[in-house]
């Protein structure tokens, strides 16, 4: 029989917010409208994501006194605006020891205890140990009669760790600020992780997520909390800015959760698809352009690419142009302009054949014949590339790059031609992926032409040419990519798990020769546990060859 009810229940709100790094006077006014909303839900107190103040990740803005100054400066704003409701606020601290990763408590106005990050990752996309000195010491204070510890990200990963001592401290249910970017593992793991600290601890847990695009980042939010058995007993919507109101009610001996009806939690299409359109719209509006072109090619790649932008942004705000060439097949036109009038949107038509004759005359002077084989097909993706940026450059519409994860690996792209852009939606999606999104977009309606899907891919640069002529099947390819990629695994490994061993080491030499390529694409959405930017970091000048 469980313990009686002693006293009214402990609302603590978790503002899941969408702030901009360096906004520091826009991120102190989401702050302060959660505060607002938490204090009219008659919350006994918020939360606010890890370095919400900044936005994160601040990264080298952090090396500079004047902004560091500045985010002291809008601290000290919001500060004097918080009434009726307690707060803890994610920002950056200098102190005479450096500067640390901090939660500040705040209550009616003033400063009531801080909490300074203790376990600073510095793997993966995470540098926190470049800019932050550690904490070394729990922060526990009561709010309405119960002791409440505060951690941030990190700290909650460890075992006997930083949540342990806050518990030892007197904490009675624990809040965690936190930070976390989405990859397709990522919402699992961190209820799992979660969970098995408060099933150590013995006290529930309140974890709040920072949501929205942050140039290759995005933060999923999926805020949540367990109970003191580590079950969910409450999350957060996916990709949607809000707050969450999690309710305790107190007995004798714990907290207990109000009875509430738990959001399930996303699949892998829907949190992808999620991750892709929020990517999208954050990258485009938070730096100020009005709309994307996208180029189309009557492939699946670029018609995903287009379906997820319109979704993103909507149908004003995108424009399409298909640039057919001699070797473009007339099914490529009619299921381009079948996807143009699906989602809305005028197709703009710029055959290339001109173009294309005219760079072939030039050139045969230079090289006393025509261009052939690779040459010949990478001149038609440049000069699709210089028409689309001059749309570009005219209109002020971001080019928004069509390219896969599996073709950056092995290559299978030109610079300077289809790579061409300042985002790039698919950057991190595998080829085998791509077919699930786009039959993920067309599960309640056709939006994409099914032709598109079941067709067999090409770049269409010559004769019947297919992407299975210089490539293996995507199927094959894709395991051997993840498992080189994101598992870091040996070429005796991954031949192993049943593939030719040979053919393991074609692919994986083509990955290492291509990292020029890569560097000089454009950023894009990560999705995965390692994408090509900041979490995997090769040299391009480098021998070594397994």
């Amino acid at each position: 029989m469980e313990p009686p009810v002693t006293d009214r229940p402990l609302r603590i709100a978790l503002a899941q917010i969408d702030p901009v790094v360096g906004d520091l006077e826009g991120n102190v006014n989401r702050i302060l409208g959660a505060v607002e909303g938490a204090r009219e839900a008659g919350a006994d107190l918020v939360v606010t994501p890890e370095l919400a103040v900044t936005g994160y990740p601040p990264q080298d803005l952090l090396l500079r006194q004047q902004f560091v100054a500045d985010c002291a400066a809008a601290l000290d704003r919001l500060l004097g605006q918080v009434r009726d409701v307690d707060l803890v606020v994610g920002h950056p601290e200098p102190a005479e020891e450096g500067l640390f990763n901090s939660a500040s408590w705040v209550r009616n106005g003033a400063v009531v205890a801080r909490y300074r990050k203790r376990l600073l990752p510095n793997y993966g996309v995470f540098d926190e140990k470049r800019y932050f000195h550690t904490g070394t010491a729990p922060c526990v204070v009561e709010v309405a009669g119960v002791p409440v510890g505060v951690t941030i990200c990190e700290d909650a990963w460890a075992k006997d760790g930083p949540m342990s001592e806050a518990v030892d401290a007197g904490a009675r249910i624990l809040v965690n600020l936190n930070a976390s970017p989405y990859d397709y593992t990522k919402l699992h793991l961190r209820e799992r992780e979660i969970g098995d600290r408060a099933r150590e601890v013995g006290v529930p847990i309140a974890y709040v997520n920072l949501v929205g695009g942050q140039d290759e980042l995005v933060f999923d939010g999926a805020s949540f909390a367990v109970d003191a058995g580590g079950d969910v007993v409450d999350r957060a919507p996916s990709f949607e800015p809000g707050l969450r109101i999690t309710e305790w009610n107190r007995t004798d001996h714990a907290l207990q959760p109000a009875a509430r009806a738990l959001l399930p939690s996303e699949g892998l299409e829907e949190g992808v698809h999620g991750a892709l359109t929020t990517g999208i719209r954050d990258y485009v509006d938070k730096n100020g352009f009005p709309g994307v072109v996208v180029g189309l090619s009557g492939g699946i790649d670029s018609a995903l690419t287009l379906s997820l932008a319109v979704e993103a942004l909507g149908p004003e705000r995108v424009e399409a142009v298909f640039m057919p060439s001699r070797y473009t097949a007339d099914m490529s036109g009619e299921d381009s302009r079948t996807l143009a009038a699906n989602l809305g949107i005028p197709l703009h038509e710029l055959p290339i054949d001109g173009i294309h004759r005219s760079f072939f005359d030039t050139l045969q002077r230079e090289f006393g014949a025509e261009p052939h084989g690779v040459t010949a097909e990478n001149i038609q993706a440049r000069a699709r590339g210089i028409l689309l940026m001059a749309i570009s450059n005219e209109k002020g519409l971001m080019v928004l790059a069509t390219g896969n994860k599996s073709e950056m690996s092995m290559g299978y792209a030109t610079l300077y031609g289809d790579m061409v852009g300042g985002f790039s939606a698919l950057k991190d999606v595998p080829k085998t992926l791509v077919y699930r999104l786009a039959r993920h977009i067309n599960r309640e309606e056709e939006v994409i032409p099914w032709r598109i899907i079941e067709r067999p891919p090409s770049a269409e640069l010559a004769p019947d040419q297919k992407d299975s002529d210089t490539l293996p099947p995507y199927e094959v390819l894709d395991d051997i990519l993840y498992a080189y990629v994101e598992e870091d695994l040996s070429p005796a490994t991954i031949a192993a798990r049943g593939y030719d061993e040979a053919l393991v080491r074609r692919v994986l030499n083509r990955v290492e020769n291509n990292e020029y390529k890569r560097r000089q694409a454009p950023p894009g959405v990560r999705i995965s546990p390692r994408g090509f930017g900041t979490d995997r970091r090769y040299p391009i000048t480098n021998k070594y060859r397994f």
